[in-house]
């Protein structure tokens, strides 16, 4: 016995359970009891897997404590899935870094958690697709929502489950082989409370705005989760954003994980982290662009991709005029621009529309060249003579000027009276 109880200890040392404020003895209670359960449920004949397929994933149990209401007894184990229900009667809960997440009744029998409809042709899913779809939305979308339809698809050889109402935030589509009982397409969204998002999120934000400059006191706000499997994929990818503000509501934070690895992080910069060079630069360019000098800085902040390869500075000025400075995979970008300037054009009918467009695509070139080419000059120091113009009759409003010899290209989005709302170079 004494050799067990040092297996267990050497186990609780690799973590992880390493930071729990409980006892080594406590965990190592903890971990024989989810180990003899663990043991019960391979005991059973009724729920056996018949692959290692995601219905078979390991049970892991997580940081923090357990309460129960008695310590089951030391015996044989009784085989079956009713034996197995009424031992996780036993009310233990796992704890995900300190947050109270599930009991252990679903993490060994999945299905006990699924919601069904009346009138459902549930013959049509097999045990194995039942767990997968209950598993499938336990550890993805991180709820069980209730399941409304399922349909028999014989022609691609599939069954078809659809849980929640697709008018609504809560919905998940599930496509499963008929045969196997595999995952073969997943679909799903949610939408949650801040409070709701499993807690291996929430402990990353301080560190992740503190690693762009941001401010690390920023509040969760909102979150939306998207879960997707396409054919031929072998698990499902989810997404996780996370809405941030401060409490007078006029600060911003997102961050995007895939999985539980973050992909995407946005926030307001503190001041101390703003280049003073940089804003002089912006300073410069909207004064180019608006004759406007000296307009008071409203917010910057800055956006770290990593999915796209890419680091932006966003400035924001009185008076909605804007500068994005960009460094990416492909080299610098550049976006200099008047928000005033995207406001729905009012058109009566479909005369006036078509009327409107032709004169934004055949806007004459000089006219272009005169509203654009001080601007440039004055911003990026180049002559603008020697880049040749092209139109798009897909994008109205919108020309690119590219010098031929090289790569470096300007976007210019214009008005029909030839104003400039925006210009960007490279990153297009």
């Amino acid at each position: 016995m004494r050799h067990k109880d040092e297996q267990w200890e050497k186990e609780i040392q690799k973590g992880p359970f390493a930071s729990s404020p409980f006892t080594e003895d406590h965990k190592r209670k903890v971990l024989q009891q989810v180990e003899w359960m663990k043991k019960s449920e391979e005991g059973s004949k009724g729920d056996r897997p018949e692959d290692s397929s995601r219905s078979s994933r390991p049970f892991r149990p997580q940081v923090g404590n357990v309460s129960h209401k008695r310590r089951p007894r030391r015996g044989p184990l009784v085989a079956g899935t009713g034996a197995l229900v009424i031992v996780a009667g036993l009310f233990l809960w796992i704890w995900d870094d300190g947050q109270l997440v599930k009991p252990v009744i679903e993490q060994v029998y999945p299905t006990a958690a699924l919601q069904l409809s009346d009138g459902l042709s549930m013959n049509l899913l097999t045990d194995k697709m039942k767990r997968n779809v209950a598993t499938t939305m336990r550890d993805d979308l991180g709820k069980q929502l209730k399941i409304m339809k399922v349909e028999d698809l014989p022609v691609s050889g599939r069954i078809y489950v659809e849980a929640g109402n697709e008018s609504e935030k809560e919905y998940a589509q599930i496509w499963l082989d008929a045969t196997t009982g595999n995952l073969r397409e997943v679909q799903m969204r949610r939408e949650m409370q801040p409070s709701e998002l499993e807690h291996r999120y929430l402990r990353q934000v301080p560190s992740l705005l503190q690693s762009i400059g941001s401010t690390p006191t920023l509040k969760p706000a909102s979150v939306q989760r998207f879960v997707s499997m396409k054919q031929g994929e072998l698990e499902p990818i989810s997404h996780t954003t996370l809405w941030l503000e401060n409490e007078t509501g006029d600060g911003y934070g997102e961050i995007v994980w895939q999985q539980d690895k973050a992909v995407s992080i946005t926030g307001d910069l503190r001041p101390d982290q703003v280049s003073q060079a940089a804003l002089t630069d912006a300073r410069n360019a909207i004064e180019a662009l608006s004759g406007k000098a000296n307009l008071d800085l409203v917010r910057v902040s800055r956006s770290k991709d990593d999915e796209l390869g890419k680091d932006t500075v966003f400035f924001s000025f009185k008076d909605n005029y804007f500068v994005q400075m960009t460094e990416g995979k492909e080299g610098l970008g550049y976006t200099v621009g008047d928000a005033n300037y995207y406001e729905q054009q009012e058109i009566g009918n479909i005369e006036e529309m078509e009327a409107y467009h032709e004169k934004l695509y055949n806007i004459d070139e000089s006219l272009l060249r005169e509203k654009v080419g001080p601007i440039v000059k004055k911003i990026f120091n180049i002559d603008f003579d020697a880049y040749k113009l092209h139109r798009n009759a897909e994008q109205l409003g919108v020309v690119t000027f590219e010098l031929e010899s090289s790569t470096d290209v300007f976007q210019v989005e214009y008005r029909e009276d030839g104003r400039i709302k925006m210009i960007t170079r490279g990153e297009l």
